[in-house]
This record gives C-alpha cells, sequence and structure tokens, in this order.
C-alpha cells in the first residue's frame, strides 16, 4: 500500500486532501506535514490542521521555517504589509506571495517522506491558485515531481488530486467525505474571525456559494455579508477586466 505525507496547512483545500488521502489509503499510510513560516495566518490554521489529523487518527509533524518571515517579501508573512482586499485574481493579490514558497515547501516534504518511508507528497493546489501563484501551476508541479523522483533512493512522487479543480468543486468532494469546514481557517488577515474581504475569504465565500453549500464557519449574518462581498468583488473584478 502506498504511504504518503499529506502537507497540511488547516485551510480548507488541505484538510479535504488529508479526508480523501484517509478515505482512499487508511490512516495508517498517511501522515501529515505542517509548516510555520511565518505567515498572518500561520496561528490561526496550524490548530485546524492538528485537529483535523488528531480525529482521523493520522501521525502530525509540524517543521519550523520562520526564517521566511524575517528574510522573504511579502504582505502575507508577518513581516510584510497590509493584506489586500477584492477578488483572488487581482494584480494586487500578488502582494501575497511568498516567493517560491511551495518549491521550499515540496523540497522539505520530499526529504521528510523519504525519511519517513513514504511513496508520495500529497499537497492541495488547485485550478484557481493558478492566476495568481506560480508555484502552484500544473507545470511546476511536474518538474518538482521529476526532481523528486530524480533526488530520492524511494522515488518520491508528488500528487496533486485537485490540481484540475475548482475550489467549488472541492467544497462538494469534501461534503461528500464528510469533512466540517468549522474545523477549518482561510483568512489571510489572521483576526479573531475571518474578516470577509481578503482575496482568500472572497474565494471561500465563492466557493462555498457555488457548491450551494452554506460555510459553517460562519455566522448566519456573516455568512450573508461574505456572499454579498464576493458578488461585489467579482462585478468589480469583471467590469476592470473588460476595459
Amino acid at each position: 500500500m502506498t504511504k504518503v505525507v499529506c502537507i497540511v496547512s488547516g485551510g480548507m483545500d488541505s484538510v479535504t486532501l488529508l479526508h480523501k488521502a484517509v478515505k482512499e489509503l487508511g490512516k495508517e499510510n498517511v501522515h501529515v506535514l505542517n509548516f510555520h513560516y511565518g505567515s498572518k495566518h500561520n496561528n490561526k490554521e496550524r490548530p485546524m490542521a492538528k485537529k483535523n489529523a488528531k480525529k482521523l487518527g493520522v501521525p502530525y509533524t509540524e517543521i519550523n521555517l520562520d526564517y521566511m518571515n524575517k528574510l522573504w517579501k511579502s504582505d502575507l508573512l508577518k513581516s510584510g504589509g497590509k493584506i489586500p482586499e477584492g477578488h483572488y485574481a487581482e494584480s494586487n493579490m500578488k502582494a501575497t506571495v511568498v516567493p517560491f514558497r511551495n518549491g521550499i515547501l515540496l523540497a522539505n516534504a520530499i526529504g521528510f517522506a523519504e525519511s519517513v518511508g513514504a511513496d508520495e507528497v500529497w499537497y492541495g493546489n488547485h485550478a484557481g491558485d493558478h492566476v495568481v501563484y506560480p508555484d502552484c501551476r500544473l507545470e511546476f508541479t511536474q518538474l518538482m515531481n521529476k526532481a523528486g523522483v530524480a533526488g530520492t533512493y524511494n522515488k518520491v512522487r508528488i500528487v496533486s488530486p485537485f490540481v484540475k479543480l475548482s475550489k467549488a468543486d472541492i467544497v462538494k468532494i469534501g461534503r461528500d467525505l464528510g469533512v466540517n469546514y468549522r474545523d477549518t481557517w482561510s483568512c489571510y488577515v489572521g483576526g479573531w474571525k475571518p474578516c470577509l474581504k481578503c482575496g482568500t475569504c472572497i474565494e471561500r465565500a465563492e466557493a462555498f456559494h457555488l457548491a450551494c453549500y452554506y460555510d459553517p464557519l460562519l455566522s448566519f449574518e456573516d455568512w450573508h455579508k461574505a456572499v454579498d462581498n464576493y458578488k461585489e468583488a467579482k462585478e468589480k473584478f469583471e467590469k476592470e477586466e473588460k476595459k
């Protein structure tokens, strides 16, 4: 049976991926890996990763990459500026890109996988990431996969089951798997509750709305605010695109 290291931030995509891995491979063949790299929302996401790993009965390991917060330039990091608001695909969202983040995370995950005898590294990049993040795109993943296979005795492969799927598709998959999305976190701001205005809050609201599913993380009032914000941001983005 294939053994996998599943990169789980605590966000809805990676938590869904974890549930999928356990469902398909069994908990004895899955190991959760979480990274602390100093993002503004790490401290909100990480408890969700731990909680889901514990709930599913799989081992959990953290790797500290806090040097990225000190040396890298990105508004997603605690050392960076304010998180921009608006639609996820807008050009200002590039300010939240952490340079080569996924390359760094995947390289660490590949080394960890070989160390624990795993055959694959799973991570939850999806089609909606491709607009903003170059290190989430299929061509990048394919190259990192080649590096993992060539650079390890165990020929560790990278698996991205959601790479061609939308975030709404992921919500539907998670619903079928019984994922409790109350136990996930997305907001980049990292406050005590979701801001409902940053790119990832807008994207999350859009995904749940398109999947015809209520986001259980939000109160009834905040859910309606989130949907209104997403529709407004999308309309604004589409108008800008037509200019």
